[in-house]
């Protein structure tokens, strides 16, 4: 296999970063299609259309309806083609810019991504996470090239609830894990090649970033502030974790991820909260050496990270097995990113996994 690495054309972070999206779009484009949802329109509607304004940018802003699905998809593209606007600006949370990346392919025009958010690493990456209408996981959409331009505004993410920055360091913390493992595995990565030194390396540096700054990251949060330490986690929940699992490959704690995604009780959870958990259950797959799984531990206590199923809203009563045992059937469907892994992961491995997960878990907390 060749190594293939992807990024977005630009990557820009920083306080104040928004008012400058008018001299960043302008570049790409002059009349763009504007989505985001109600909440974030009444937040930034004014500083991104005067930004825009200013550069003599025309726009039409349009509010997303809160999930990426194929239909909503279909239905912001039509106005989109109405508007016959040159590139699209999606700005918001996870499924607001997945579904902006979206309606930009259908129409072949530039992206530009400024999340409000530092919650994923879906920002920087060449594809989408599409879900039903239920907010189930349906499928990825895969795209031939990263975002235009991605800008991250610092002063914003700050100022967003902390249990956002805490989940984007839930799916970053994913990272290292899972690049390790497809590396070793020798399995192709969500960019199509093999896992690049640089993939593999900014995929370590996110995990290390993420224990050295992350608590002081989260109590800066707490305070509304951003600091050096925030900085640092937006970048590594955002860049280093998006060019980490799409440049270096992804594994079971995805997968396992999207098995919790079939339990109703698991929807009031973030990704990155789920995939926390998944990153768990990998370890205990892996059988991870106890230092290494007990680093992991301390961090997502110290955060706020969910440990046990209990936190992920599953009482333990006599249908809790029966339900791990479904989570652990949809981690193994086809196609699923847990077959990466350097051996052969069954339903039952995953089912066994998750219940030690959670019993290392209660034992570490009590």
């Amino acid at each position: 296999m060749l190594k293939v690495i992807q990024s977005p054309s630009k990557y820009i972070q920083g306080p104040g970063a928004l008012s400058h999206i008018g001299r960043y779009t302008k570049i790409l484009a002059d009349h763009v299609f504007v989505i985001a949802d109600n909440f974030v329109m009444s937040l930034i509607g004014d500083t991104v259309s005067q930004s825009l304004e200013e550069h003599e940018v025309t726009s039409h802003f349009e509010l997303f309806n809160g999930e990426c699905s194929r239909n909503e998809i279909y239905r912001l593209s039509a106005i989109l083609l109405k508007q016959q606007c040159q590139a699209v600006i999606g700005i918001g949370g996870g499924k607001t810019i997945d579904t902006a990346k979206a309606v930009a392919y259908e129409a072949k025009i530039p992206v530009i991504i400024s999340p409000t958010l530092a919650s994923t690493d879906a920002p920087t990456s060449a594809l989408s996470v599409l879900y039903t209408e239920l907010g189930e996981f349906d499928s990825y959409l895969f795209y031939p090239q990263n975002p235009n331009i991605v800008l991250m505004d610092t002063n914003i993410i700050a100022k967003a609830p902390v249990r956002l920055l805490v989940a984007g360091m839930g799916d970053a913390l994913a990272t290292y894990f899972e690049a390790r493992a497809s590396s070793t595995a020798h399995k192709p990565t969500m960019a199509g090649g093999a896992t690049s030194t640089t993939g593999l390396a900014l995929a370590k540096l996110c995990y290390e970033t993420l224990l050295a700054e992350g608590y002081k990251a989260k109590l800066a949060v707490e305070a509304g502030v951003s600091t050096p330490a925030v900085e640092n986690i937006v970048e590594a929940n955002t860049y280093l974790s998006g060019i980490g699992f799409e440049s270096a490959g992804l594994a079971a704690a995805h997968a396992i991820h999207n098995g919790f995604t079939v339990l109703e009780e698991c929807h009031h959870l973030y990704h990155g909260e789920k995939v926390a958990f998944g990153t768990l259950t990998q370890l205990i797959l892996e059988n991870s050496p106890s230092e290494e799984l007990e680093t992991v531990l301390d961090f997502c206590v110290q955060v706020g990270l969910p440990v046990t199923l209990e936190q992920l809203g599953l009482r333990d009563n006599e249908k809790l097995h029966e339900k791990i045992m479904q989570v652990a059937i949809a981690s193994c469907a086809e196609g699923e990113t847990i077959h990466n892994m350097p051996f052969v992961v069954t339903p039952e491995h995953v089912y066994a996994a998750i219940l030690a997960a959670d019993q290392v878990g209660k034992d570490w907390l009590y």
